[in-house]
């Protein structure tokens, strides 16, 4: 949404770079801890995990993929906590590239996502495990330039319905954002945009590695197809299967515990569903 700003004084070089034209290195350096440790710590806060944890007394981490981000946790507990997750973590990316922009416009802008796109996939609250960035991805993407961002959107949706593969539409997606954002700059390149295609390759070098495992399965023919709704297998089946699973033995003589799947607003009040 910033480049329809971007022919404004004010949209490209931010609130705080459009005032200040005679800015400092000292200054500089002290906002650029505004633009890279908030938005850091804004993608560590973890919507996954909080979810998973404050309605389910669980972690998400522990199921499926392992992974903390939307798609495991629509097919671990279903939609509503999907619909948690997303608006939590979209909002956050969304804060963290408006703080970016307020301090020197599209760059700094670029710069926070980044480094919320960062704290998603490595959070500092949560031992540094958290979700693939795909979805800060999305906001970023939206936030940035919707040209990318609708372009991308319609390769996504196309190679998802084809394949119901969201691991292999996301790779492809990342894989283009670079080169998407180079052709369409080149027309009107700015201040800071070699910096940004740097940025742009980062993260689809980040996203390949971090799907790196999906891939193989896919190309092994056992990578789960994506449904909009909750697994077959859920995550108290899933603790069930583990506490049949070989282990030490366990003195405490507590009954392996049970997920409320009621406990999000409009639940079924600890009922599993059929």
């Amino acid at each position: 949404m910033l480049q329809f700003f971007m022919r404004y004084q004010t949209g490209y070089m931010g609130l705080i770079g459009s005032l200040w034209q005679n800015r400092t290195t000292v200054p500089e350096l002290l906002l650029a801890v505004v633009y890279i440790l908030i938005p850091y710590l804004l993608g560590s806060v973890n919507t996954a995990i909080i979810v998973s944890g404050k309605f389910y007394r669980d972690d998400i981490r522990n199921y499926g993929s392992g992974n903390a981000g939307f798609t495991n946790i629509m097919r671990i507990y279903g939609k509503r906590a999907a619909i948690f997750t997303f608006v939590g973590d979209f909002l956050k990316t969304v804060l963290a590239i408006l703080i970016g922009w307020c301090c020197f416009g599209y760059l700094t802008a670029t710069i926070a996502g980044f480094a919320c796109f960062i704290g998603h996939i490595f959070p500092v609250f949560y031992q540094f495990r958290g979700g693939k960035g795909i979805l800060c991805l999305t906001a970023m993407l939206f936030m940035l330039d919707w040209r990318i961002f609708l372009i991308l959107l319609g390769i996504f949706l196309l190679v998802v319905g084809m394949t119901k593969y969201i691991s292999f539409g996301s790779v492809l997606c990342s894989l283009l954002y670079p080169l998407l954002f180079n052709r369409l700059n080149q027309a009107r390149p700015f201040t800071g945009m070699w910096i940004c295609q740097i940025l742009a390759i980062l993260i689809a070098a980040i996203v390949v590695i971090k799907h790196w495992g999906n891939l193989k399965r896919i190309f092994e023919g056992t990578e789960s197809k994506f449904q909009f709704k909750k697994s077959k297998k859920t995550a108290e089946e899933e603790a069930a299967e583990k506490s049949a699973e070989p282990r030490e033995e366990d003195n405490s003589g507590q009954a392996p515990k049970k997920i409320n799947y009621g406990a999000l607003p409009g639940g079924t009040g600890g009922k599993k569903k059929k």
